[in-house]
């Protein structure tokens, strides 16, 4: 056996304590545990799933649902997680993955903020032989390896067509005025579920039934939202009869500024996410519908298919789709699972289901329609 200075054994020891500090940033999950039992060492680390989620604003989901989806997931086979969330920050972001990938992750499944500082990323960890994952997000000109989502055009038409039926529901079949406000355009998904609408409520637009007088974004934002509609609501001297907002946390600003004028339950208004605000928003009679996205089978696509790549499985079997990246002119492997419409009459699917329980939902002023609805 060699003998080893003093000197030489403190340089070691600190370099494996910069090496542990490298292997977890702030911030971070693990899943799966690192013990030697289960797979020490290097082993170990080759592989492990870097998970970038984008923030908790914009979506509760993102930490109530995502989260301890995968995390559980990835725990359940055994493989090793850093599951972190960027705060909005893209700035953050950019240090996350350059963490994840400086500590060896060997597939990195991210949700980006926006497609420069997402494309950064995943060329990055493309250089360093990192498999990678858009996750609900595809980052345009990112060029990941897989893209794990819903089929978000779908998701988009679920709306159009679900301001339809409420607005019909009411009576309202001509000379009806509606807006969009839409989500963040640095968002792709937000472009997908935008020509979802737009297709949707085209014909009913082409034939003068009804008339867009207003088109802004609301970038995921409540108050954002609420401020572009309340700016169309004064523009058009008070004539709104609906209003397609592509998601809950907006659909929130917008229903405040409908109160203030007394027009809740009287101007529909759409939604997505499934929130519990949006869901209690509905059974109030606040809200028309949302757009439900079982997160469970998103995330258990995304786990499955970073297990194999873990793994060195064929991964076909799971991405069977695909979808284009219109910026690189590629069509990336796909997973999309399917969007489900809810209104008042069918809010009990979602309970149903396990994606909230009915004590999450049933509260304060919607405890007797929850009753009347059957969600116990």
């Amino acid at each position: 056996m060699l003998k080893r200075s003093p000197g030489v054994i403190a340089g070691l020891a600190a370099l494996m304590l910069t090496l542990a500090a490298c292997g977890g940033s702030s911030g971070g999950t693990t899943a799966g545990g690192g013990s030697s039992s289960s797979s020490g060492g290097s082993k170990a680390a080759s592989g492990k799933v870097g998970v970038i989620l984008p923030d908790s604003q914009t979506s509760p989901r993102w930490e109530a649902n995502d989260r301890p989806l995968l995390s559980a997931a990835f725990k359940a086979a055994g493989v090793q997680a850093d599951i972190q969330n960027a705060d909005g920050d893209t700035s953050k972001f950019g240090t996350i993955c350059d963490g994840m990938i400086n500590a060896g992750v060997k597939v990195l499944l991210i949700v980006n903020l926006d497609s420069d500082s997402g494309s950064a990323c995943l060329k990055k960890a493309q250089d360093a032989g990192v498999k990678t994952i858009d996750y609900d997000r595809l980052t345009l000109g990112g060029g990941a390896s897989y893209y794990v989502s819903f089929d978000n055009v779908a998701v988009g038409k679920l709306m159009g067509a679900g301001l339809e039926k409420c607005l019909t529901d009411m009576g309202k079949t001509s000379n009806v005025n509606i807006v969009y406000i839409n989500g963040d355009p640095t968002d792709n998904n937000a472009a997908l579920f935008k020509q979802g609408y737009v297709e949707a409520t085209k014909p009913l637009i082409d034939s003068g039934k009804y008339k867009l007088v207003g088109d802004q974004t609301g970038k995921w934002d409540e108050d954002i939202a609420g401020t572009a509609f309340e700016q169309l609501y004064t523009q058009n001297k008070g004539k709104i009869d609906g209003v397609v907002s592509a998601n809950d946390t907006m659909a929130g600003g917008i229903i405040a500024r409908l109160k203030a004028q007394k027009l809740n339950g009287k101007v529909p208004v759409t939604g997505q996410d499934a929130s519990v605000a949006g869901l209690q928003a509905i059974l109030a009679g606040d809200q028309c519908m949302t757009v439900y996205k079982a997160i469970k089978k998103e995330a258990d696509a995304a786990s499955q298919l970073a297990i194999a790549l873990i793994q060195g499985k064929d991964a076909s079997s799971i991405a069977t789709g695909t979808v284009q990246d219109t910026v690189l002119k590629k069509d990336v492997p796909s997973a999309l699972e399917t969007p489900q419409a809810i209104y008042k009459a069918n809010v009990k699917d979602v309970i149903d289901d396990g994606f909230w329980k009915a004590s999450d939902i049933c509260k304060g002023a919607v405890v007797a329609e929850c009753t009347k609805l059957g969600i116990q």
